[in-house]
């Protein structure tokens, strides 16, 4: 097994609170995350654990594709996120968002954790590099856009 440690901070014009909401709200990662087409079977029932399963959705060579389903785990402590993801092909992801009041917004620090089989970790790092500088882009999209007025209202 290898393991690949992936790091990004980026900046989010909204507080942390308005974050940390986000990313605790299982179907904001459809589309968040570049990969997950869908959410569902999601369980609050647990104080601090969100339990959900997604599926996420790989294109092979612009036409085959593979909907791979996955159980989630989201574990909160503060201000933070993290959990760990398992996947076929033995491949196992911790990730973990810890958010920091910046100024007007929020400083966030996205950290993967990478285990997978020497054949298959330079793909599923590849992979996992992409979503994690998307999900930066989109999450500071939409968030940034919900305090923008409306034109034309």
């Amino acid at each position: 097994m290898s393991n690949r440690v992936l790091t990004h901070d980026f900046h989010v014009e909204a507080a942390p609170e308005k974050v940390f909401e986000h990313l605790t709200t299982p179907e904001n990662y459809i589309g968040l995350s570049p990969l997950v087409v869908a959410v569902s079977d999601v369980d609050r029932s647990e104080p601090g654990v969100i339990r959900y399963t997604a599926v996420e959705r790989f294109r092979f060579l612009w036409v085959i594709t593979h909907d791979n389903p996955i159980r989630v785990a989201l574990h909160t402590d503060g201000l933070s996120v993290h959990g760990e993801v398992r996947s076929p092909g033995r491949i196992r992801m911790a990730y973990r968002f810890d958010l920091e009041a910046d100024g007007t917004g929020t400083r966030v620090n996205d950290k993967l954790d990478l285990t997978a089989p020497w054949l298959l970790v330079g793909f599923a790092a590849g992979e996992a590099r992409k979503v994690q500088l998307a999900r930066a882009r989109i999450l500071a999209e939409r968030l940034s856009s919900e305090d923008r007025p409306a034109v034309g209202r």
